[in-house]
C-alpha cells in the first residue's frame, strides 16, 4: 500500500510540473540600438517586435509556448558583434535587428559566422558577402537597392511625363558613401543604366566634413535635373540648403528612408521641402487598411490602438516595420518549423510565399534563394512614395493602392 501510495504521489508530482514545462517560453534574441544618434528609432522598431510577440501570444505563440524577447542593446557597429555573440552564449538561434544599416552587417555577419538565424526587419544597407548568401540572414524590409531603384522609376515612369520637357533628363545620384548610401545608389544607378536615361553625375560623399556648397556647385555644373539624394537627415538638410542658396535650378528631387522621409526633416526645411520626394517604407497612421487582408487590416487596427494606449503615440514607420516583421516571423515562419534549430527555421523561412497586402505594413514574404543575386531578400516587400505637398505636411502619392493625396508638381 505505501508503494502504491508513494506512486500516486509521484504521479501527481509529474502531472503537477508538466502543465509549467509545456509553457515555458521560448527565446527569442534581439539587437537594436537603443541609445546615440540612432536610439530613436530603434527603440521604435523593438517596440514593433515586442508588441508582435504579444500579438502572436494572444494566438498561441509557438506551439502554444509564448514568444519571449531578450533584447541586446548597440548603439553602434562595433557593439553589434558582441551583441550577438551574447545571445548565442544563451543557446539562442534566431536573432532580430536591427533598424540602422551600420549596425546590420556586421550583426548579421557574426549571426551568420555563428549558425544563428538573422531575421532583419528594417535596415536596408549592403551586407556583407558572407551573410548575404541568403541561407540564414533573411531581410524582411525594402533593400536599399529596391529603394533607389523606385525612386528612378517613379520618376521616370510618373514624374517625366507630367514635366513636359522635351530634351532628355539629367539625372544625378548623391550619396554618403557607407553601406546604406552605396545601396540606395546602386539601385538609382542601375536603373537609370538599364532605363536608357542620361546620368549627369555619380557624387558619393563621406561624413562628417561634407563641403555642401561644393557639392551643391558639382550638382548645378552636371547640368541636373532629377537628383537621387540617399543621404541622413544633418547631411540631407545641409545639401537642401545649400541648393537653394545655390539655386540651382532642379526639376525633381526625391530622396530616401534616412531623411527625405522623417517628419524632421519637413519640420526644419518648411518651405523648402515642399515638391520633394522620398522613396520609403510606410507609416503605420497613414497606411491604409483597404489595402490588406483581413487578417493584416485587424493587426493593424490592433497595434494603432495598443500603441497609442501604452505610449501615447502614433504608429511610425519603424514601429511598423518592426510590428510587420516580427509578425512574419512569429505568424508565419516559426509555425512551419518544427523545431527552433536554425536549419528548420531557415527552411521554414524559405518556404513561406505571402502575397502583397497580407501583413499589416502592406507587405508580403517571399525570400529570394541562395544562389540569386537578391539572396535572403523578400521580393514581396512593399514601399511607397512620399511627397512633402505643403510646408510640414507630407502624403504617401504612390502605388494607388497605398496614396492618400495626389502627386502634385510644383
Amino acid at each position: 500500500m505505501r508503494h502504491a501510495v508513494a506512486v500516486m504521489i509521484l504521479f501527481l508530482g509529474v502531472g503537477a510540473v508538466a502543465p509549467a514545462a509545456a509553457i515555458a517560453p521560448i527565446v527569442i534574441g534581439a539587437v537594436y540600438p537603443t541609445g546615440g544618434g540612432q536610439g530613436p528609432g530603434g527603440t521604435e522598431e523593438f517596440r514593433g517586435v515586442d508588441l508582435a510577440a504579444d500579438y502572436a501570444n494572444r494566438s498561441g505563440g509557438w506551439q502554444g509556448r509564448p514568444i519571449q524577447l531578450r533584447l541586446e542593446h548597440a548603439d553602434s557597429w562595433d557593439a553589434a558583434p558582441f551583441a550577438v555573440q551574447r545571445l548565442a552564449q544563451h543557446g539562442i538561434t534566431i536573432v532580430l535587428g536591427s533598424y540602422g544599416s551600420t549596425i546590420s552587417r556586421p550583426a548579421a555577419e557574426m549571426a551568420s559566422r555563428l549558425g544563428l538565424v538573422f531575421w532583419e526587419t528594417g535596415a536596408v544597407g549592403q551586407l556583407g558577402m558572407e551573410s548575404a548568401s541568403g541561407r540564414l540572414v533573411f531581410r524582411f524590409a525594402p533593400t536599399g537597392e529596391s529603394l533607389g531603384r523606385a525612386a528612378v522609376a517613379f520618376v521616370r515612369e510618373q514624374l517625366a511625363p507630367r514635366l513636359r520637357v522635351r530634351r532628355g533628363l539629367r539625372y544625378s545620384v548623391a550619396y554618403v558613401n557607407d553601406v546604406y548610401g552605396r545601396a540606395v545608389a546602386e539601385g538609382a544607378l542601375e536603373e537609370v543604366k538599364n532605363s536608357g536615361l542620361t546620368l549627369a553625375a555619380a557624387l558619393p560623399y563621406a561624413l562628417p566634413g561634407v563641403d555642401y556648397v561644393g557639392l551643391a556647385t558639382q550638382i548645378a555644373r552636371a547640368r541636373t535635373d532629377i537628383l537621387i539624394v540617399a543621404a541622413y537627415l544633418d547631411d540631407a538638410v545641409a545639401m537642401r540648403r545649400a541648393l537653394v542658396l545655390a539655386r540651382v535650378p532642379l526639376l525633381i528631387g526625391i530622396g530616401t528612408s534616412s531623411s527625405y522621409c522623417h517628419l524632421v526633416f519637413g519640420e526644419i526645411l518648411g518651405d523648402d521641402a515642399v515638391g520633394l520626394f522620398a522613396s520609403d517604407k510606410p507609416d503605420g497612421d497613414v497606411l491604409r487598411a483597404d489595402a490588406l487582408s483581413a487578417d493584416a487590416a485587424a493587426a493593424l487596427q490592433w497595434v494603432r490602438e495598443e500603441y497609442r494606449r501604452r505610449y501615447g503615440q502614433g504608429v511610425s514607420a519603424p514601429l511598423l516595420e518592426g510590428f510587420a516583421g516580427g509578425l512574419a516571423l512569429f505568424r508565419h515562419v516559426l509555425p512551419s518549423a518544427p523545431v527552433l534549430s536554425s536549419a528548420a527555421v531557415a527552411r521554414a523561412a524559405g518556404q513561406v510565399r505571402l502575397p502583397p497586402g497580407a501583413l499589416p505594413n502592406g507587405s508580403g514574404l517571399f525570400f529570394a534563394p541562395p544562389g540569386n543575386p537578391d539572396a535572403g531578400s523578400n521580393l514581396n516587400a512593399t514601399s511607397v512614395i512620399w511627397e512633402w505637398v505643403r510646408p510640414k505636411t507630407r502624403a504617401v502619392v504612390w502605388p494607388p493602392a497605398f496614396s492618400t493625396h495626389p502627386i502634385v508638381l510644383r
